[in-house]
């Protein structure tokens, strides 16, 4: 995702002020860290913490895309100041926020007809370590918020659940598919990742966007503007 993201970010006319890794964290606190206008924090969900928690602290907006650290985002949401501005998403994707759209309109339909039922499946490569991801949870919260049947989502068959499957396989960028069931027939709606590009571009996009918006924000209040809903 770096790669992508910096490739992107350049053939968009941005310039690069600095590179943080594992090997590189004591950049963090630098100047040319500070020059920039936003950073962007791709990682794991044991460091996005302390990296958004210290991007912040160097007063450089932050777009953070990594996803299984809820608890962390929540604490960071709480003791942000005034003037931080942070936007976090589990997909940048453009295609995926179009899918997130259209499951929104599927669901608030499909829930009035109870002989539909819902899963989901969705496949990463075999790196990804966490799941379900972040992603499913998104698209999964959308349908029990819609679903007067369903108080939450399992990765075990269970009643009243949302059952979410996940497959690790190879290289697999992403694919998420959600199927209705009925007896008689079923719905589906999948999306399908080709390349990382479209998550890249997705979070460039969202770092020009921030720029110049204190607060936390979401994907939601990205894609509204830009869509003008």
């Amino acid at each position: 995702m770096g790669h992508a993201i910096e490739r992107i970010a350049i053939e968009r006319g941005h310039e690069i002020v600095a590179r943080i890794d594992r090997a590189t964290d004591d950049r963090i606190d630098s100047d040319a860290f500070r020059s920039a206008d936003v950073a962007i924090e791709f990682t794991v969900p044991s460091a996005a913490e302390s990296n958004v928690r210290e991007a912040l602290r160097q007063g450089v907006a932050t777009v953070s895309g990594t996803t299984a650290w809820a608890d962390g985002l929540a604490r960071i949401k709480s003791e942000m100041k005034a003037e931080d501005a942070l936007i976090w998403s589990g997909n940048y994707s453009l295609g995926v926020n179009i899918f997130f759209a259209v499951n929104r309109y599927m669901a608030r339909i499909l829930s009035k007809f109870p002989q539909y039922h819902p899963d989901m499946t969705e496949t990463h490569h075999i790196h990804k370590l966490d799941h379900p991801s972040g992603t499913a949870l998104m698209a999964a919260e959308q349908i029990i918020e819609a679903h007067p049947a369903l108080d939450g989502w399992s990765e075990d068959p269970a009643d009243g659940k949302l059952l979410i499957n996940h497959i690790r396989h190879a290289e697999v960028p992403g694919i998420h598919k959600i199927t209705w069931e009925s007896e008689v027939d079923s719905l589906t709606l999948e999306h399908s990742a080709k390349t990382r590009d479209g998550f890249a571009l997705g979070a460039v996009l969202a770092a020009e966007w921030l720029k110049g918006k204190p607060g936390f924000h979401t994907i939601d209040e990205m894609m509204n503007e830009v869509l003008g809903l």
